[in-house]
Parts: C-alpha cells; sequence; structure tokens
C-alpha cells in the first residue's frame, strides 16, 4: 500500500518546526496520573454502568446443566463464535453476557447519531450467509445491533442463551475434564469448551475529576443512554433537552457522533476538550445491491477481504471501498503490525511527509468550516495522523459555528480542574450546565480477565491472571495457553488486528470452532504443549515492529496509555492480518495436533 502522496515536499526546516509544534502541544495535554486519571463506573459510580435498556430483570431459578461449549460475551466475537460452532453440528452453545440481549458494544451504545465508520458491507458479517445488504455506506447503530440479533436467531444463539448475567469464575474441574462456570445470579454449570469473547468496550470509564461525586445536575456515560432524561431517539428529537444547558466531556469518536445531535437539541451546548479529533471526510451515501456487488454470490467475502489488504499494506489492485480509511492506508503502519518493508531506507522521511500532508489537510478542513478564528485554532489536531483514532464527520466541525455551541478548551490546565455542585470549573471559569454527558470512552484494552473480575483458574489451581503477571503472555496464536485446557481466548493478544475488527473476529470464531471440531472428532483436550508457546512468542518477539518511539512522542490517548507510551513485545502477530490467517489456514489443515493433547478420562 502506497503512502498518501504529498503534493509538495516539506523542507527540513518545515519538519523541524513541526515536530516543536507537536512536542509542545503534547505538553500541554500529558498528566503524571497517566491511566490514572480514569476511574471505572462501579462502586459509588455504579450507576453509569447500569443497564438503562432492559428495565427490570426477571427472576429465575440458578442453573446446574451441562452444555459443550460456554462463550463468555454476547457481542459480534461471541456471537460469531457461537454461529461457527452451531454451523459445525454443536448442539449445546450457552452464550452469557451482562447486557439484556446480543450485540455487545452495539447493545449498549445507543448514543443520538451512533454509526460505525467501517464501510457496513464489510463491517457487518455473516451479510453472505444471511443474505442481507445494507442499505447505508455506513450503518446506524440500530442497524448493526438488528444484525447481530438476525445472526444469532439465525443460528439458534438464543435457546441456552444467559442475560443480564455476569460470569464470575471459571474453574477447570481435571477429574471430569470441564470447566465450571458460576455467574451473579447463582448459576454453577458446567461446559466442555469455554470460548472468551469479553471484547474491551463494554465497561465505561469516567474521568477522575476532582468534586465529581460533588455535581448535582444530571449525569450519564454515552454508552448508557438516558433517554428517559433527553427524550428522543438515536436519531435525535431529544425534546428534553429543549431550553437546558447541556455540557460534553469527551471529542473523540463517541463526541465526534454525538456532539452534532446536541448541538441540535439542546439550549446551549458546552464541549470540553482535551485533545482535538482528526476528524476526516465522512461521505456518506445510500448504496444499492448492484454498486457493492451483492448480485454475485460471495460478494461480501471479497469486499471484506479486499478491505483488510489495502488497511493490511498488502497488494489489493481494485479498492472495492474507496474511502479515506483505504486513502489514508498506508498511515497506519505505526498501528497494525504489518506494512513489512525492507531495503526501504528512506521510508521513515518519506511517512513524515505523507503524515505532515494528511494532517495539513485535515487542518485546512476545520480552518474552512469552522467560521471564528479562535474556535478553529482550537478544534486543529497538532499531532501525527496514527497518534489518535481517526474520526469521520460531515457534521462536527459545523455545529460549532452556531450561537448556541461553546467549545472550552482544557489543555492548559491539561483537562477539568474540578466540578461543583453547580457545573464544570476550567481556568478557574465556572460553567453552569444542567446535564453533563460524559463521553469519555471504554476502559480499553482492560477485559473481566485482565482486569481481575473473571478469575480463571485452572489445572493445579493455577490463576490465569497471576500467570500472565510473572511471565507475561505465552498462548498458541493467541489463542490457547498450556495449563488451561479446552479453554480458547478470542481478542488480539498474540493474534492480528485491523481497523475492522469484525472481520477479524470472524476468522477467530472459525479457527476455535475448528478446534473444538478437532478435539472431538480425535477424543482430546485443546491444550497447546509448552513447546509450541515457547514457538510461537518467538514468532511475535522477533518480528515485533519498532514502534516504541513514536507512540512515545504522541499526545496521551489510549493508543500510548496517556503518555506512557506503547512498549514493543511479543504481543501481537507482527506480519499482518492477511499473513496471519493465511498461516491458520495451512496450520489446522498440517499441524492441528500441535493444540491437542490425549484426555485423561473417558467420558464426562
Amino acid at each position: 500500500m502506497p503512502l498518501p502522496q504529498c503534493a509538495t515536499q516539506p523542507t527540513p526546516q518545515e519538519i523541524v518546526a513541526l515536530r516543536e509544534r507537536y512536542r509542545l502541544e503534547r505538553e500541554r495535554r500529558v498528566r503524571p496520573e497517566e491511566s490514572g486519571q480514569y476511574r471505572s463506573a462501579e462502586a459509588e459510580f455504579g450507576y453509569f454502568a447500569a443497564d438503562p435498556y432492559t428495565g427490570e430483570v426477571a427472576e429465575r431459578e440458578p442453573l446446574r446443566d451441562v452444555v459443550d461449549v460456554a462463550v463468555v460475551g454476547g457481542g459480534f466475537g461471541g456471537i460469531l463464535a457461537g454461529a461457527r460452532l452451531r454451523g459445525q453440528g454443536v448442539a449445546k452453545v450457552r452464550v452469557i453476557d451482562k447486557g439484556g440481549d446480543f450485540g455487545g458494544t452495539w447493545y449498549w451504545n445507543r448514543y443520538p447519531g451512533i454509526h460505525c465508520d467501517i464501510e457496513s458491507h464489510v463491517y457487518l458479517p455473516l451479510l453472505d450467509e444471511t443474505g442481507y445488504v445494507p442499505e447505508w455506506k455506513y450503518a446506524p447503530g440500530e442497524e448493526i445491533r438488528r444484525h447481530a440479533v438476525r445472526v444469532a436467531e439465525r443460528f439458534g444463539l438464543y435457546d441456552h442463551a444467559l442475560f443480564s448475567t455476569a460470569v464470575t469464575s471459571l474453574v477447570w474441574d481435571e477429574a471430569v475434564e470441564q470447566w465450571v462456570v458460576t455467574t451473579d445470579r447463582g448459576d454453577e454449570f458446567r461446559a466442555t469448551y469455554v470460548i472468551t469473547a469479553t471484547g474491551t468496550l463494554s465497561e465505561p470509564k469516567l474521568p477522575g475529576i476532582p468534586g465529581i461525586e460533588d455535581y448535582r445536575g444530571h449525569t450519564f456515560h454515552t454508552s448508557r443512554w438516558d433517554y428517559g432524561y433527553t427524550g428522543g431517539s438515536p436519531e435525535g428529537g431529544m425534546e428534553g433537552l429543549a431550553g437546558k444547558r447541556v455540557g460534553v466531556v469527551g471529542t473523540g469518536a463517541t463526541g465526534v457522533q454525538v456532539i452534532p445531535m446536541l448541538a441540535e437539541d439542546a439550549g446551549h451546548l458546552y464541549v470540553f476538550q482535551r485533545t482535538p479529533s482528526a476528524v476526516d471526510v465522512r461521505g456518506q451515501q445510500r448504496m444499492t445491491p448492484r454498486q457493492v456487488g451483492a448480485d454475485r454470490q460471495g460478494w461480501a467475502a471479497e469486499r471484506r477481504e479486499n478491505f483488510l489488504r489495502i488497511c493490511s499494506g498488502e497488494d489489493a489492485g481494485q479498492d472495492l471501498v474507496a474511502d479515506r480509511w483505504t486513502e489514508s492506508a498506508g498511515l497506519l503502519e505505526k498501528l497494525l503490525p504489518s506494512f513489512r518493508r525492507h531495503g526501504e531506507p528512506d521510508f521513515e522521511a518519506a511517512y513524515e511527509a505523507a503524515d505532515h500532508a494528511t494532517m495539513n489537510q485535515i487542518r485546512a478542513r476545520v480552518a474552512a468550516e469552522v467560521t471564528d478564528p479562535a474556535t478553529a485554532a482550537a478544534l486543529s489536531p497538532w499531532y501525527r495522523y496514527a497518534c489518535k483514532r481517526p474520526t469521520f464527520s460531515d457534521k462536527y466541525l459545523p455545529a460549532f459555528n452556531r450561537d448556541n455551541v461553546t467549545l472550552v478548551d482544557t489543555a492548559d490546565t491539561h483537562g477539568i480542574e474540578r466540578m461543583t455542585e453547580r457545573g464544570v470549573v476550567v481556568g478557574g471559569v465556572e460553567y453552569e450546565v444542567d446535564c453533563l454527558v460524559f463521553a469519555t470512552g471504554f476502559s480499553v484494552g482492560l477485559s473481566g480477565i485482565t482486569s481481575g473480575k473473571l478469575p480463571v483458574t485452572g489445572r493445579d489451581g493455577v490463576g490465569l491472571l497471576n500467570t500472565l503477571r510473572q511471565r507475561g503472555p505465552r498462548t498458541l496464536h493467541g489463542f490457547t495457553s498450556s495449563g488451561f485446557p479446552n479453554l480458547i481466548r478470542m481478542g488480539s493478544l498474540q493474534n492480528a488486528s485491523s481497523v475492522n475488527f469484525t472481520h477479524i473476529l470472524d476468522e477467530q470464531a472459525v479457527h476455535a470452532a475448528a478446534l473444538v471440531a478437532a478435539a472431538e472428532e480425535k477424543g482430546a483436550v485443546v491444550e497447546p504443549a509448552p513447546e509450541a508457546e515457547d514457538a510461537w512468542v518467538d514468532v511475535c518477539a522477533q518480528g515485533a515492529p519498532d514502534h516504541a518511539w513514536f507512540h512515545a512522542e504522541c499526545t496521551p490517548g489510549y493508543y500510548n496509555g496517556e503518555g506512557r507510551g506503547r512498549p514493543n513485545g511479543p504481543t501481537a502477530y507482527p506480519h499482518g492480518a492477511v499473513a496471519f490467517h493465511e498461516l491458520l489456514r495451512h496450520w489446522r489443515e498440517a499441524n492441528m495436533g500441535e493444540a491437542l493433547r490425549a484426555r485423561t478420562v473417558t467420558s464426562a
């Protein structure tokens, strides 16, 4: 994948000046607490994580049965795992989720304006299998949630599912070679296999603002939108905000979508910004089935593979999606472990020049669309393209031209100073608000296993979290680990990644189902030998790209641990998703035995 074209090469003096500007802007925003500046939505703030969509949860008797596979997580990872298992004939698949239905992130995120910013025809999985063709290039959140339900219904995943239920422990019973699964609703059932697909976009995080507990106005998190207070729907029409002073904290991908909607309906909107997003063109449009090639079999698989190849730096020939993701794909090199370039000693200089051109284009768009020069200056992003998640909108920047919208830049105070009973204090000025909305995202990279909320105990009473802390990640292909039989983990650890993560999850689901099928056929247990783990850790370590220096210089955000940096290490497959998927396909054909060991019992 070539880098974005730079019409004029920046001079050495311009590059030096730009680096210094980026450094100064970073220093304005970095905080000594790093990720500690956020707090979780639990204890006295647990109401921020409560489910506002299900209503009163019906009582039920605790379960004491046995299932073939327990899948922890009802987002697209868990849905796809369940679908692939059911597709190969596994009868009792139980999906467990804290939400009241399938959907995962798309169950929780229902805020006004929500859309996916990956093209719907590659993001929504199993389109070929379900015969569904999205109407819009970028699907609204409710369409995505309904597609999750559609897939779950198609594959019979509701039959054994448990909703409004959190798994509290997984314990391996060696005597019968089964997992004992307990939940917060008194369940204690058994499963031959467990697949964890908990993701990292379900636990809302809050800024640790001094005095947050003193505020007496109305508050909620965007992932638990309070339509009872605002009125309206994801399409807008929030009549409950008429005449009200509303504040929103956060200007990342969620803020970019929700702020234009709030601007339309609030009496006055205060946007509290620490770091502006890089907001590129969205280009939303209706798409006919013929435009996306849906008149031929396998169209969706072809389209998503094309998108994956381009965003992984591979040659794809024609660009079928043709949006700003694919146009700027070369700049993703510092985020995705792919784009292996050999014999290009001048690559970094070319990369920096292309980055300079793209970010100049984005800053020029701000200046052209925002009429007030001071506001435009505050909204201009001064950092490298891959330092923060790119965002896309055609409505965000014009929202700041409205008389009822005030941008409050908090960079000089490294964020909001404090909160009072009446509002928010920045630079010694109190902004009184009737309602404060936290668009501060999720605890990215944190799952129940890594946070300790979901303890996993393997053979001989060994805890998975302790193993991770003491020895670091040790897996075969990111899925399985020695000492934790029949436990298959989905996610990005020692696996592959891409901006279109549903594609990654589907490939993982196919692999997880294949592991279960092989174990059943061989009468075996899924568990790699330590030697296979060692070899895989070496593969991940030896090819790991050196990007630590880049992220250490970035503006603080979740990509670099709020300024701490992003250390190198054997945490991902280093040669990209396309190569990884090919590797897995060949491995399943020739080396599946590496992940299996003989059973020690003849029946469960």
